[in-house]
């Protein structure tokens, strides 16, 4: 059974005015539900982390702000909105699931988080609307444990992950590769073990070709216990904020393709949603549930 991974709280209440699409939160499961994609038994509610957990990936001092509430307006203004105990919160739950997610998989063959990919988040800070880097906690969580001993995260979101990069930068158990528009935020890049920045304008056929050729090498060479899967669609060509031309039929045939890829390679896979900003939400919607629809086609 595919497990997905959803709370609550996953729905947050932005100040009036603010362009990230919380809403997509609640009614992306109640679409799947709808359209018979999945059930509710599917759903899994997950349990906040520990602070030993989140510790072997953020340092105490950024822990301790966030838990008193006490980041400064720059700071917060780097995360891009106002932080609040239940912002916190939230974010302990959304990495939780991604954890949670990890030992489905390994159980499954595959388990998705409805929110997560939050891979902008440093060790002492956060950034780009990503407060805790879920999938750095739940890497580290499962090495330390020792669950896993090689990860490779593969990170196709339009937007760098420079927060993964910056933190597994010395770690050897953990391959870094992202996919993503070169003049793009962040404008100043990490290095992960492997960058392809993409130029303006990148559609269908340029896109997927570059995909196709790597990532096989990439799993060949990497021989990964686990993937962690960062599925944005934010590269699509109707996204505000993307600068890519990749049709919404594009972004599926890629979700596709990492699915049965990982699936032909036996390695179980985490995807975590990631980003997404269209002038219509029912896009946004579509394409984050065409993820859900290729999973459940291609796993069950």
């Amino acid at each position: 059974m595919l497990k997905i991974a959803f709370s609550p709280v996953y729905r947050y209440e932005l100040p009036a005015g603010h362009r990230f699409p919380m809403e997509k939160y609640d009614l992306l499961p109640e679409q799947l539900v709808y359209e018979g994609t999945v059930s509710n038994s599917n759903f899994f509610e997950p349990q906040p982390l520990t602070k030993e957990q989140v510790l072997l990936t953020h340092l105490p001092g950024y822990y301790s702000k966030l838990e008193n509430n006490d980041l400064t307006p720059r700071e917060q203004r780097k995360i891009g909105f106002p932080m609040n105990p239940k912002l916190f919160s939230r974010g302990l739950i959304i990495s939780a699931g991604t954890l949670d997610c990890a030992h489905y998989a390994i159980k499954n063959g595959i388990a998705m988080n409805i929110a997560g990919g939050t891979h902008h988040a440093y060790p002492d800070r956060g950034e780009g609307f990503c407060v805790l880097n879920d999938i750095a906690i739940a890497s580290n969580c499962l090495l330390n444990y020792g669950v896993l001993k090689k990860i490779l995260i593969v990170d196709l979101d339009v937007h760098q992950g420079n927060g993964n990069a910056f933190i597994f930068r010395n770690t050897p158990e953990v391959f870094t590769f992202s996919m993503h528009g070169e003049k793009n935020y962040p404008l100043k890049k990490e290095t992960s073990d492997l960058d392809i920045g993409l130029p303006d304008k990148t559609g269908d056929d340029f896109y997927l070709n570059i995909l196709y050729n790597k990532l096989p090498e990439i799993i060949d060479g990497v021989q990964p216990d686990l993937i962690f899967y960062q599925a944005g669609v934010d590269i699509m060509e109707t996204d505000k904020l993307g600068r890519l031309r990749v049709s919404k039929k594009g972004v599926m045939k890629r979700d596709e393709y990492v699915f049965e890829l990982c699936k032909k390679n036996k390695i179980p896979l985490v995807v975590s949603m990631g980003g997404g900003y269209p002038e219509k939400l029912s896009d946004l919607l579509d394409a984050h549930a065409n993820t859900y629809r290729a999973a459940v086609k291609t796993f069950f």
